[in-house]
């Protein structure tokens, strides 16, 4: 890449949607093979013996009916759905088992994803020369040396196993059917449990794995990060969007701010504004906390009313505060005068209402 275009920053969520439309998303094979192979052993566990013994009564009764059978394409037909009466439950419900294990499995590594592109045909696919590039690409050798470091471990628990038993197998020729037959079914649970849990080891580091070389796969360059932001910005449904999330935001930060006011000045229907004086703070002015038109001003004297903030009636106040300040400013020194006689006012109210106040007042 050119110098500047490295990719060192992490995917946005925008660049995660379109590769996940794609179908490309972080999954390991490996993860979906054991859970099916540990799903198909629980089942087996479960349902062998019943299988065993269906698949025996079935064999009994076909030799016994063997003298009077005639072979024919229907005899075999009906041999064969007679089959399926004995063994077809447990087969259908270990087969039903292990595919919702797998698509469990499946969903829990990447969710719901239908990627339509991943549907259509491409040309490019059918390149002999990707075709090599792919062969000889570092992920090929790393699935290669995966595969074989697989091979040899798999080999050697094997060996093991069956070394480990190697003095009973001579003493099989003593015994019934049955008792060989269960001697080796234990054998073969045996290296069956040694080799998944082996494998769930491998699927387990293979699946952390997948998740490194996805995220490396999908990183961006600074300079794709920009962009991507530049045609997100320049959306309008999205400005849109921004704009009606900010002024819901600076709306519900006034209302909450009208408690707390002194006064709130109206119009009397179509504009409030409250305002907030500190007289311990001697030097500064009543400063604007909420202002509004209409609903706006119907709401903000609603909330005023119900955390009993003075409302004063007075068209030309309240008409120059709302045109001449914004949110969260002192007001003009123009204003001064109006504000204090409405501030006044206030505060004479309050000191009826309040005996101790009155009191302190006088004295």
């Amino acid at each position: 890449m050119p110098e500047g275009q490295e990719r060192t920053e992490k995917a946005t969520p925008r660049k995660r949607g379109k590769e996940r439309s794609k179908g490309n998303v972080a999954r390991s094979a490996e993860l979906n093979s054991v859970a099916i192979l540990f799903a198909g052993i629980f089942l087996l566990s479960i349902l062998g013996k019943s299988l065993i013994d269906r698949t025996l009564r079935f064999m009994v009764e076909i030799y016994q009916a063997s003298s009077f059978i005639e072979i024919t394409d229907d005899s075999i037909i009906n041999q064969v759905f007679f089959l399926l009466k004995y063994i077809g439950p447990l087969v259908g419900a270990f087969l039903l088992g292990v595919v919702i294990t797998g698509l469990g499995v499946n969903y829990l590594q990447i969710g719901y994803v239908f990627a339509k592109d991943a549907l259509k045909p491409k040309l490019n696919k059918l390149n002999p020369v990707n075709g090599l590039k792919k062969l000889f690409s570092p992920q090929s050798l790393v699935e290669l040396a995966k595969g074989l470091l697989k091979f040899i471990i798999v080999g050697y628990i094997a060996y093991s196993v069956l070394k480990k038993h190697t003095d009973e197998y001579l003493l099989l020729y003593n015994v019934t059917v049955t008792r060989a037959l269960s001697f080796l079914g234990s054998v073969v649970f045996e290296l069956t449990i040694k080799i998944a849990i082996l494998l769930l080891i491998l699927a387990v580091a293979d699946f952390f794995y997948q998740r490194y070389m996805y995220e490396k796969r999908i990183m961006m360059t600074k300079q794709e990060v920009k962009d991507e932001w530049k045609d997100y910005e320049g959306d309008p449904r999205v400005k849109s969007r921004i704009r009606s999330m900010q002024l819901q935001m600076a709306r519900r930060r006034m209302m909450s701010a009208v408690p707390e006011a002194t006064v709130v000045v109206t119009n009397p229907v179509f504009i409030a504004v409250a305002l907030k004086y500190e007289p311990v703070k001697r030097t500064d002015a009543p400063v604007v906390v909420a202002k509004g038109k209409r609903k706006i001003a119907e709401k903000i004297k609603k909330i005023a009313i119900e955390n009993d903030v003075p409302v004063v009636e007075n068209k030309p106040l309240a008409r120059s505060l709302f045109e001449t300040c914004e949110i969260g400013m002192e007001i003009p020194v123009a204003l001064y005068q109006a504000v204090a006689e409405v501030l006044a006012y206030v505060y004479q109210i309050k000191k009826d209402k309040n005996p101790l106040m009155r009191e302190l007042q006088d004295a």
